[in-house]
Parts: structure tokens; sequence; C-alpha cells
């Protein structure tokens, strides 16, 4: 009886130590990152499979705004996230004293102005008013599109990503810029023709069907410095899993995976 019952202790843990080892072989770490729904959170999804196999359990939390990515980073409920353009998060770091780190470029999403009236850009009227988002850190990206259509000069020794409209030292079509709108409501004021020229950044300009290269009326140029990024606070840019991910995004397969899903009006970067 004794051996018996000796067998049958062995027999009972037996499914608990298959189980512990299980568990160790296939321990990830998960991590959360904040994206837009379009394209950052399908680019992450995408590589979700990938970091599976390399130990790594990634959630996806999508933001429809561009202020909730960062709060949510500063308060620990993500561990990074991937929305914003170098400028922008220069600026949200300045003006709110986020303790935040670039920790990789991963795209250039060129900014469209689009137009339900006029189909080509001489045939842009005096006065024209001209929709742009209220978030300072895009106009100079903007007025860039709008120098390079010879359609206005602004100061010589200004960086675009710090221009303002009031840098405009020529407008000869005297164009009116309106820059009062949140970025989600652009989409809307192109729909019901609220001003002549709509300028709209891409992730939203996508989730209502519209291609920046097929469908824009003037388009950003590929040399802009508003890429997209993926942040971390600083404390954790040199965690093991992040640069794993960011190692995923700059992998030849998947830019040109990219490239390929949104015709080329997305553009990847590697650095």
């Amino acid at each position: 009886m004794k051996k018996f019952g000796f067998v049958l202790l062995i027999l009972s843990c037996m499914p608990l130590l298959a189980a512990c080892g299980s568990g160790s072989a296939e321990k990830t770490n998960k991590i959360k990152i904040g994206a837009s729904p379009t394209p950052h959170a399908e680019i992450l999804e995408h590589i979700k499979p990938e970091l599976k196999e390399k130990g790594i359990d990634l959630e996806i939390v999508k933001f429809d705004d561009y202020v909730l990515p960062n709060k949510a980073l500063e308060n620990g409920d993500i561990d990074a996230n991937y929305f914003s353009t170098v400028p922008y998060f220069n600026l949200q770091k300045k003006e709110n004293g986020y303790k935040f780190s670039n920790v990789g470029a991963i795209h250039l999403e060129p900014m469209g102005i689009y137009s339900r009236k006029i189909k080509k850009v001489n045939e842009i009227p005096n006065g024209a008013k001209v929709i742009v988002s209220n978030v300072p850190s895009e106009w100079g990206r903007v007025l860039n599109v709008f120098v390079k259509n010879n359609l206005i000069k602004i100061k010589a020794d200004i960086a675009i990503d710090k221009a303002t409209f009031d840098d405009i030292t020529e407008n000869p079509k005297n164009l009116v810029f309106e820059h009062s709108v949140d970025p989600t409501l652009l989409t809307s004021a192109y729909e019901n023709n609220e001003g002549d020229l709509v300028a709209i950044n891409s992730n939203f300009a996508y989730e209502k069907g519209l291609n920046p290269v097929k469908d824009s009326l003037m388009i950003e140029q590929n040399d802009s410095p508003y890429v997209n990024i993926v942040a971390t606070r600083t404390e954790d840019k040199s965690s093991k899993e992040i640069k794993i991910i960011v190692e995923a995004l700059h992998e030849p397969k998947i830019q040109k995976w990219i490239e390929k899903k949104w015709g080329g009006s997305i553009v990847p970067v590697n650095n």
C-alpha cells in the first residue's frame, strides 16, 4: 500500500510539472503600445505573430486623438506609443514636461491638401480659404506644401517645422489660412465643403477612404522632417522588448509590405 500511495503521489504531480515546464518554454512579455488606428495599429497587427515568436505578447491600444496617447504613456497605462511626428513629439515634451524618448522613426505619412471644388493647383482662386488643424506643430508642414507649389513664401531663416502663419512673407493669391479645427474634424470639414482647401493628416484621410497620392490636390514631399516615431518613457528607452519591436518595424520585408499595402503613399524610414 505504501508503494501504491507513492506511485499515486508521483502521478498526481506529473501534470503540474509538465504545466510548469510548458509555461516556462512559452513565457512571453506583454507590451502595450498606444497607436492611431490607421496605419499605425494595422502595421503593429502585422508584426504581432513575429513578435510572439520572439517572446513578446503585443497588446495594441487604439487612440483616435493626439492627446490621450501621451497621457496614457505618462500614466503608465501603456509602455510605448506609435502615432506622433517628431515635431509634435518635441512640442508635447516641451509643453507638458514629459520625460519621453524617441526610440525609432518608422514612416512618413505625407500631408495632403484636398479640395472638392478645385481640380488643379493653377485653378486655386484669389482669397481661397484653407482649413488647417489647430496643432501648431503641423503648421510648418502645411506651409511647406504651399511653398513647394509656389503659392506662398516664408521667412528664409525659419526652420520649416517651426514656421507659423505669421512667417508668410508673400501670399499673391491672398490665401486665408483658418487654423482652429481639431485634426479629427478635418475630414468632416472636407466632406461638408467648409473650405476651398483642407489640409488632412494621412491617418485621418485613410479612415475616410482618401488616398493622399491619388486624391490630394497637393502632397508633402518625402524629404519632410515629419516622420512618425515610436516613443517610450525615457526610463524604458533601453528596454529589450521595445528594441525588438522597433527592429521588427525596420525589417525590409515589413517596409516592403507597408509600401505595397498603402500604394506608396506611406513611406517607410529606417533610422
